[in-house]
């Protein structure tokens, strides 16, 4: 017999043993203030950990803590459950622990992952002290904004027809607001812009938006900008021209230093200061409507036409600006970028752009503390006033740098200076794969949550990745898949970091969630961008925005996602809203989603527990000692009859569950329905493509 069955047969006999001793539905334990109290605590705090069996179904509890094994206090019995506890004082460092439970001969231990055979630290729950996150985007429904294609509220702002040059063409002015972007749409320009936010802010509170998060607002040539050529200033075509002179490049020219009417608009003192003026006007009036607004930070690398670097030439005879570095050797932001030939000056071309683009020259921070020095004053200009900026949301944050080392040190300076100027400030950054190593409490706060949302709610809902470049039938409703990535994924993630990762469906890098309901694969170059609307199917989308609005994390709405908007991958995802347009159910549903959220505190803090289980079939609960709720999902195009063990949320015998939220095939409704528990379950008949968010209350 080999190691390897030698090794199944040992764990069958395990799972055998722990079934008649154990029940794992009641084992439960998680960094919520439920189980942790305070969940933020600081360097003297004592700290009340808890964890809650079955009652009378444990001898002994005990928390394990590196070399520390210590015998927990059985603090109450509530219902089915015994609740142990146990006081941690904080010192310096984090502390890293997971529980063992045992009865007569037989034991197990608990961590993130949930119930494990093995002594082990890996996936431990973790306390880290004086680390906190902003109460307000506890939960916050968020709302990107890509400006461009959001609103156009003043018109006098727009890029012109041919204004300058980039990446060898001439801009072009987008006078069909419905058009569909071109593929090679870089340069094309629909005039959106920040009056347009300010013009919509009814639109976007009555929608229940809580945070707007911006692509990119600085001073940029693309209409993604995320080419920065200028970090201390709002680019006036979102912001204000109040001069306005010069004229557009001429047709037989291939630079931008006659670009006369392009130099004076982002150039110009005057232009600059009105268009930060116009921002501060934005922020001030989201704060007196209880918004809040993050920035997207983008400082791994600028743009060509950086001032710094100014490739273009357009800053070179600009009164009030320094050299760039293209420019001259003696340039003061000569050591802002890695040149690799010394010799090329004037007008030298030869030096690091991220990933070999030159309109994306990478900068240079472990060579230039002076680079390191205004990058950060730019993080603290922004958070401070007169702006107040409530975050930051961080760009391809992990390629920063040259090296991993400094890449964690300029992120601990980032935080420090962020939180120094504005403590309640929320730092997001951009990353795929494990962010382990950045949320240990002194770097970024959180992410854009792909790992432990976007991409297993896709798989799951849908079978197609983000991109819409691959449909995989086997993940398609594999609810053991979708569980286990979600458990793996989350576990990386502290509670106050996953009550505030960015839960998006859709946004600015990948198709638009509703074209990959239909699971056609590829791009608008092979498929056609009518492709993207074509066969959806809204009701699945429905289903995810249920998921996204009951899951721990802030949810995250990619402008136009509740009107309907479709589209492939960048730029087909870069639609406009279409104002007049919408889909008028879509809008309604999401509003009513975004409400539910919203009036249940216990989906914004509360715990997650995984109920049920089967092929496109799933239920969860998110609950508290005081609330519980649960969200059940029939993905199948057939009926599905399920049974839910709702008393491992906290459901008891003398409640019944109700129905508050539905959604199938036909639209939604908020109409109330009545599910009684027996025996601590309840059976529901889902319809096709459904989902109901049922809401524990007293039995008549």
């Amino acid at each position: 017999m080999d190691q390897k069955t030698k090794s199944l047969i040992q764990k069958m006999k395990y799972v055998l043993l722990m079934r008649p001793v154990f029940n794992m539905g009641a084992l439960f334990s998680d960094e919520t203030e439920n189980y942790v109290s305070p969940m933020e605590p600081k360097k003297g705090d004592t700290v009340t950990i808890r964890i809650r069996t079955l009652r009378d179904n444990a001898d002994a509890v005990y928390f394990i803590s590196g070399a520390t094994k210590k015998l927990m206090s059985l603090e109450c019995t509530e219902g089915r459950f015994d609740y142990y506890t146990i006081q941690v004082e904080m010192g310096d460092e984090p502390i890293y622990y997971y529980f063992e439970i045992q009865d007569g001969q037989a034991r197990c231990f608990y961590n993130k992952c949930g119930v494990s055979r093995d002594l082990q630290q890996s996936k431990a729950f973790c306390l880290c002290p004086g680390f906190s996150t902003p109460d307000w985007a506890k939960g916050a429904v968020m709302y990107q904004i890509f400006t461009d294609r959001f609103c156009n509220g003043d018109p006098s702002n727009d890029v012109e027809q041919n204004e300058y040059i980039y990446i060898g063409e001439g801009t072009s002015k987008v006078t069909d607001w419905n058009k569909i972007p071109a593929q090679m749409g870089v340069r094309e320009f629909y005039g959106g812009d920040l009056q347009g936010v300010i013009d919509k802010l009814d639109y976007l509170q009555e929608l229940g938006v809580e945070v707007i998060y911006f692509n990119p607002l600085f001073v940029s040539p693309s209409n993604h900008k995320y080419d920065i050529q200028d970090y201390d200033y709002i680019d006036p075509h979102f912001g204000k021209i109040v001069r306005d002179e010069g004229e557009p490049v001429r047709d037989w020219e291939r630079g931008n230093r006659s670009a006369t009417r392009y130099i004076n608009r982002v150039t110009g003192l005057d232009n600059l200061e009105a268009s930060n003026q116009l921002f501060v006007t934005l922020v001030e009036e989201l704060h007196k409507r209880g918004m809040k607004v993050i920035l997207d930070g983008v400082f791994n690398h600028c743009g060509s036409f950086n001032k710094w670097m100014d490739r273009e030439r357009i800053y070179e005879n600009q009164k009030g600006y320094e050299k760039g570095a293209f420019i001259a050797p003696d340039s003061p932001y000569r050591s802002f970028f890695r040149f690799q030939n010394e010799h090329e000056w004037p007008y030298n071309p030869f030096y690091d752009g991220w990933w070999g683009h030159d309109t994306l020259p990478k900068l240079n921070y472990e060579e230039s503390p002076d680079l390191e020095k205004y990058i950060l004053e730019i993080a603290r200009k922004w958070v401070s006033p007169p702006y107040n900026v409530d975050g930051w949301r961080l760009d391809v944050a992990a390629d920063l740098g040259n090296s991993p080392e400094y890449n964690h040190e300029f992120w601990r300076k980032f935080r420090k200076t962020v939180k120094e100027a504005n403590p309640d400030a929320l730092i997001l950054a951009e990353h795929y794969g494990d962010p382990i190593s950045w949320l240990g409490g002194d770097q970024w706060d959180t992410v854009m949550n792909y790992d432990a949302f976007m991409e297993p709610v896709t798989w799951f809902f849908t079978g197609m990745e983000k991109h819409s470049d691959d449909f995989k039938p086997e993940l398609l409703g594999n609810v053991d898949h979708f569980i286990g990535a979600m458990t793996y994924h989350m576990a990386s993630f502290m509670a106050p970091s996953l009550q505030v990762a960015m839960n998006e469906l859709s946004n600015h890098d990948h198709s638009r969630f509703l074209t990959r309901t239909n699971h056609k694969v590829g791009r608008v170059g092979t498929l056609g961008s009518d492709a993207a609307g074509m066969d959806i199917r809204p009701e699945v989308m429905r289903e995810a925005v249920v998921m996204q609005m009951t899951w721990p994390g802030a949810p995250t709405i990619y402008y136009g996602d509740e009107a309907g908007v479709c589209g492939f991958t960048d730029p087909d995802n870069r639609r406009t809203y279409p104002w007049g347009n919408e889909d008028r159910q879509m809008l309604a549903f999401h509003r009513a989603a975004i409400a539910l959220h919203k009036r249940y505190p216990v989906l914004k803090r509360g715990s997650l527990k995984f109920l049920f289980g089967n092929y496109n079939c799933l239920a969860y609960g998110r609950f508290d000692r005081e609330t519980q709720i649960v969200v059940a999902f029939n993905n199948n195009d057939e009926p599905r009859e399920f049974r839910i063990p709702v008393w491992q949320v906290g459901a008891d015998n003398h409640q019944a569950m109700k129905r508050i939220f539905y959604t199938d095939a036909e639209g939604f409704s908020e109409e109330s329905a009545i599910y009684p528990v027996h025996a601590g379950e309840i059976d529901i008949l889902l319809p096709s493509t459904s989902a109901a968010v049922l809401l524990a209350v007293p039995a008549d």
